[in-house]
């Protein structure tokens, strides 16, 4: 873990900021797969899921509710009773979160908001090596939550976790295919997944690609990357703050995970217990900042999936995916269970939005009712605006309700 000050602290923020996805490599094939699934439906869906998701061919590509119903069962009493715990305080947060139908009267208008839920969302779990039952539970229940009538998800391998997880929150399509095979038959769907509204969740580089590639036609939550990790500290407690970056370097080699501080003597604090306990392949650092305002500059410049920070400087965060504060705030917690959802804007995405809530699964639809007097209190400004841009049908349906009235 190196320890970086000044000028080269300096050009490594400047490289994080510039950084980007490595999409460029893998987009050509994603987007052969995605372009052959929405021509050729479950043929190629098929192939593609028998080739990278070990898909048999006596397999359905749907898990049917009985074998849900089985792994459910198959679990044990502790990780049920965790999942459980788990959708409790996932479901409250989200119920929390969920925007508000209003309405309010002035000047003779009446002016407002409806809130409508998708009609549909697909769900992408990862399989991988391990079962992710956090994703699931953090994509399906903020779509329960909004009122999202059809949700289906696909994740490869159909693991025994996920699946039971699936059968706790009722889901009832459940897709044992991955890759950009999953995207593109979500997108555009096949003779046996139906097409979708929108497609959530994180997954891997071919994943983020097909999302790209499909995203003109088919709504998606985010072009989420490797997981980012920054902590903001001068004073926390070394050990906690290495376990903190150690766990979130365990996702991937591609893992950022950093501490910025202005105190060399507790940076090299972190970076002993960091280099004592067991890390792997990940970009770890330590930047030293000449103030406090300078290391939030950096860390807002950076733009972390999350970050860990004192209380007191709450209000200093202008960009991140989620905020952990004190030193009992372990990002896993939020990973898991805490309920503020792990879906989170990566690659710098986070100066422009956040993680993955109810809000991306409903439609904030507006609402206005004019009576005669409140057309005629705006009637001028609108008349003279519609004239200014050369457009006469517009002012003349404004003239003709003011001369009938």
């Amino acid at each position: 873990m190196q320890i970086l000050q000044k000028h080269a602290a300096e050009r490594f923020v400047q490289a994080l900021e510039a950084r980007g996805s490595r999409l460029e490599q893998v987009e050509p094939v994603a987007r052969r797969i995605v372009e052959d699934v929405r021509r050729n439906g479950d043929r190629a869906l098929r192939k593609y899921a028998g080739e990278f998701d070990r898909l048999q061919p006596q397999q359905d590509v749907l898990v049917n509710e009985s074998e849900l119903a089985q792994a459910w069962n198959k679990i044990s009493p502790e990780l049920k009773q965790a999942m459980r715990k788990a959708e409790k305080n996932i479901r409250r947060f989200c119920e929390w979160q969920k925007p508000k139908t209003w309405m309010r009267a002035l000047n003779g208008m009446s002016l407002g908001q409806v809130i409508q839920p998708l009609a549909s969302v697909g769900c992408y779990v990862p399989g991988g090596r391990f079962p992710l039952v956090s994703t699931l539970l953090m994509t399906v229940i903020p779509a329960q939550v909004a009122g999202v009538k059809r949700i289906c998800v696909a994740s490869p391998g159909a693991k025994l976790e996920t699946m039971a997880a699936a059968a706790m929150l009722g889901v009832r399509e459940f897709y044992r295919v991955g890759g950009a095979q999953a995207i593109a038959s979500l997108a555009y769907g096949t003779e046996t997944i139906p097409r979708v509204d929108k497609i959530v969740g994180p997954g891997n580089l071919y994943v983020t690609a097909a999302k790209k590639a499909v995203s003109f036609d088919c709504a998606i939550d985010m072009l989420a990357g490797p997981t980012e990790t920054l902590i903001v500290s001068d004073r926390g407690n070394p050990a906690f703050i290495a376990a903190d970056l150690l766990a979130q370097a365990e996702h991937d080699p591609e893992t950022l995970a950093l501490l910025i501080t202005t105190s060399k003597e507790h940076g090299c604090a972190v970076q002993r217990e960091v280099e004592a306990g067991k890390s792997g392949r990940s970009r770890k650092a330590v930047l030293i900042a000449s103030s406090r305002e300078q290391a939030f500059t950096w860390a807002n410049r950076i733009a972390p999936e999350h970050i860990t920070i004192e209380k007191r400087d709450l209000p200093l965060v202008q960009n991140a995916g989620s905020i952990f504060i004190g030193d009992y705030s372990a990002q896993a917690a939020g990973d898991y269970a805490s309920g503020p959802n792990h879906v989170l804007p990566t690659g710098g995405a986070a100066r422009f939005r956040g993680g993955l809530s109810v809000m991306d699964f409903v439609k904030v639809i507006t609402v206005q009712e004019l009576s005669s007097a409140g057309l005629r209190r705006i009637a001028p400004a609108v008349v003279r605006l519609a004239e200014a841009e050369g457009l006469e049908a517009h002012a003349e349906s404004i003239r003709a309700r003011c001369a009938s009235a």
